[in-house]
């Protein structure tokens, strides 16, 4: 099952799941078919065949969880390095302007951890750590009203769909 924020399972229901697992594990001791084990652990038959095909290969140790599926791309310590990075601003690792954004961040990471993410991986990952986008509360000095209103009534026309 998956949830909005982070995705996966819970911690629980992973601990319940290997719970499952290690049930399995102490059936397959006492030689019990794939298909009883399946319906005295209420689970379907293709998961405990390859239960019990990593059990004959790795033993108990082998149905463990392993953690979440997806783990972070970028590990607690190495998110402290990107947090200081992202706040020596964007000009200081060689962008014209003080805005940050999601594509930035990437290249960010990926000039100085050598990783690769997604964009939507970035935003959840600053999403978990308390980062969110935030939009200007007051337009900037610099913006000429006149000309955008020229602009939206001359131009905009002609370049919006017919």
């Amino acid at each position: 099952m998956r949830y909005p924020q982070g995705g996966g399972l819970t911690a629980e229901r992973r601990a319940f799941r290997g719970h499952i697992r290690m049930q399995a594990a102490e059936l397959f001791t006492l030689g019990h078919d794939n298909a009883v084990v399946a319906r005295q652990l209420c689970v379907s038959v293709r998961s405990v065949q390859r239960w019990h095909q990593a059990w004959e290969r790795g033993g108990t140790s082998a149905l463990e969880s392993k953690g979440p599926a997806s783990r972070p791309r970028l590990s607690e310590a190495l998110f402290e390095v990107l947090e200081q990075e992202l706040a020596r601003g964007p000009v200081a690792h060689g962008w014209p302007d003080q805005t940050w954004t999601l594509a930035r961040i990437k290249t960010l990471i990926g000039r100085r951890f050598h990783k690769s993410m997604t964009l939507s991986a970035i935003a959840q990952m600053l999403h978990r750590h308390g980062f969110s986008h935030q939009v200007p509360a007051r337009r900037a000095l610099e913006r000429n009203e006149e000309a955008v209103t020229g602009w939206m009534k001359e131009t905009w026309p002609h370049v919006k769909a017919p």
